[in-house]
């Protein structure tokens, strides 16, 4: 096995572990939150669960759509329209989750070793395959990071579980 496979396994391997980990906090999350909550913003500026969810999933299918061959912002994506509240319960906010991370998780699948360097294109900028997936890993850690302190905020203390290693008591 050359090096090059060696690095594309080991790349595509962590990627997905580090995408199904952030997937399965932010769905946690979720899951922790009345469903009115899944609606809530603090002030204008700021966003609530279901439009990050909604910007998330646009933004995945939009670039690892036919990443390939196509740009990474898509003509028919209305990305202003995904900080619209348009969605209505929290059936429709998951189902648009996995609809978006199913692309992206398809889209590692079909990436093969001679796919790491080769260039695409997100809104006409230049970038390796490498480089675009890990800016996108790091735009969605940020929104999940967004929707784990939100749900934080609205679910009370003692009902909240904790997503990672819970503190030492005492």
């Amino acid at each position: 096995m050359s090096e090059i496979t060696k690095l594309h396994a080991d790349f595509v391997r962590v990627i997905r572990k580090k995408f199904e980990e952030m997937k399965s906090d932010t769905e946690k999350a979720i899951m922790q939150m009345d469903e009115k909550a899944l609606f809530w913003s603090p002030n204008a500026q700021s966003n609530s669960v279901d439009v990050i969810v909604k910007h998330m999933s646009g933004n995945l299918i939009s670039r690892w759509t036919d990443f390939l061959t196509t740009d990474g912002e898509k003509p028919d994506r209305n990305r202003d329209g995904e900080f619209e509240s348009t969605i209505e319960s929290r059936e429709e906010l998951l189902k648009m989750w996995e609809n978006g991370c199913n692309v992206f998780l398809k889209a590692m699948d079909t990436m093969e070793e001679k796919h790491l360097l080769q260039t695409i294109y997100i809104r006409n900028q230049p970038h390796t395959v490498m480089e675009a997936v890990i800016r996108c890993i790091a735009h969605i850690s940020s929104h999940v990071g967004q929707i784990i302190y939100i749900a934080k905020q609205v679910v009370p203390e003692e009902k909240w579980t904790t997503l990672s290693i819970p503190k030492k008591k005492g």
